[in-house]
């Protein structure tokens, strides 16, 4: 069953708004979802041509290093030689800075996370992505294309750059015995009490949701990104009761590593670069996917709608999967490549085995981070869900 137009257009105006403020785009079309909506019609690019001089991009830290940052570090100039294309990019620092920034049409492609790119398709700023014009597409994991995050009715929006989950860190000499579960981050009675971290972004609701879905089956969670009223109710309420056990909230990895080698926290969720960099630096610390399953990321290059750069852009994503490239920068930022070949062109022998890069079992118990809109990802119809407006005014009302 498809929504009547009224409700798209609806769920289309919240979803948009959701991105930081603004009114729909004139002649924009409804949200995506997997229910039936269907994005603002772009069309694809049909060929590359000769490069236009300069690609303009807004990224992670860590995605697009041109050896300014360390001098062996470096995917960008070795692109620039081969294309002519110059890269200039801009740095942002959260999802919520990305919708902004390409909003404003200065900007070619992005390196959206999956709470971001749904709003960009939604607003009809990411264009459809040719994939046969991207040579390196073909190697990408079959368990990272046509998903939810970055397709829409089986179109691409863009090429996934690689994927990691949020583990459950603890340091090793103060939390005995070692945790399985996310339940020694939500007990309110924890010995742990004041040295509790946990990742500070509205998106952290979903991993109560992932909590409750394993704990109170009842509850009917099929989706952590697909809350209804009850749900989202449920998950709001475990985190303000969670809330009393934090000692703090992180989102700079840098600062979490620093408060778990001082022992100012304890146990919390992380990503597995903290952990390598932690226990490079001798922190005691371990990681575990706990046996809920656990949130995760998986990012997507996406092109603008209205690049005026497209032929550098499209090669800017074909050079940033191919199998070198990919390598290089996944074992920079710690995480696992999207390129299956890249796994032959990292420098540790062992990389796509500590991140799991080919282990689809693994990644089966991991919720990629998506967009949550009023049209519930799980499929339900009749039902309204909570969208990422109210997943921003909720955070804010958690933490206080």
């Amino acid at each position: 069953m498809r929504p009547t137009g009224s409700a798209v257009t609806l769920a289309a105006l919240l979803l948009v708004t959701a991105c930081g403020g603004g009114s729909t785009p004139a002649g924009s079309a409804p949200a995506p979802g997997r229910s039936g909506f269907a994005p603002p019609k772009i069309d694809a690019l049909q060929s590359v041509g000769t490069g236009e001089g300069q690609v303009n991009l807004v990224a992670w830290a860590g995605y697009v290093e041109d050896g300014s940052t360390d001098p062996k570090v470096d995917w960008v100039t070795p692109f620039e030689q081969a294309t002519g294309c110059q890269v200039n990019t801009k740095i942002a620092g959260t999802s919520d800075e990305m919708v902004n920034l390409m909003r404003t049409g200065e900007y070619d492609a992005v390196s959206a996370s999956g709470d971001a790119s749904l709003r960009l398709i939604a607003a009809g700023t990411v264009a459809p992505v040719n994939t046969s014009l991207i040579p390196s597409y073909t190697d990408v994991f079959d368990g990272l294309k046509s998903k939810p995050w970055n397709s829409v009715n089986g179109v691409a929006y863009g090429v996934p750059h690689g994927r990691g989950a949020n583990l459950l860190m603890w340091r090793t000499d103060t939390v005995k015995p070692a945790p399985d579960s996310w339940s020694v981050v939500f007990d309110p009675a924890s010995p742990y009490k004041g040295k509790v971290t946990a990742y500070d972004s509205p998106i952290y609701i979903a991993d109560a949701a992932v909590y409750l879905m394993a704990t109170k089956p009842d509850l009917g969670i099929k989706n952590p990104y697909a809350l209804d009223d009850k749900q989202f109710q449920a998950a709001v309420d475990l985190l303000k009761q969670q809330k009393q056990i934090i000692g703090e909230y992180w989102s700079d990895y840098t600062k979490e590593i620093q408060a778990f080698k001082s022992g100012d926290s304890v146990v919390g969720t992380t990503w597995q670069v903290i952990v390598n960099v932690a226990k490079g630096e001798k922190a005691p610390v371990e990681a575990v996917l706990p046996k809920e399953g656990a949130t995760g990321w998986s990012d997507t290059w996406m092109v603008a709608a209205k690049a005026a750069h497209p032929n550098c852009a499209y090669k800017w994503l074909d050079h940033i999967i191919s199998p070198k490239a990919n390598a290089q920068v996944a074992e920079y930022f710690g995480e696992a490549p999207s390129n299956a070949k890249a796994c032959q062109e990292t420098a540790d022998a062992k990389h796509c085995e500590t991140f799991h890069a080919t282990d689809e079992a693994y990644f089966s118990k991991v919720h990629y981070w998506t967009t949550p809109i009023a049209q519930c990802l799980d499929g339900r119809t009749g039902v309204t869900c909570k969208d990422y407006a109210e997943w921003t005014r909720a955070w804010t009302e958690i933490k206080g």
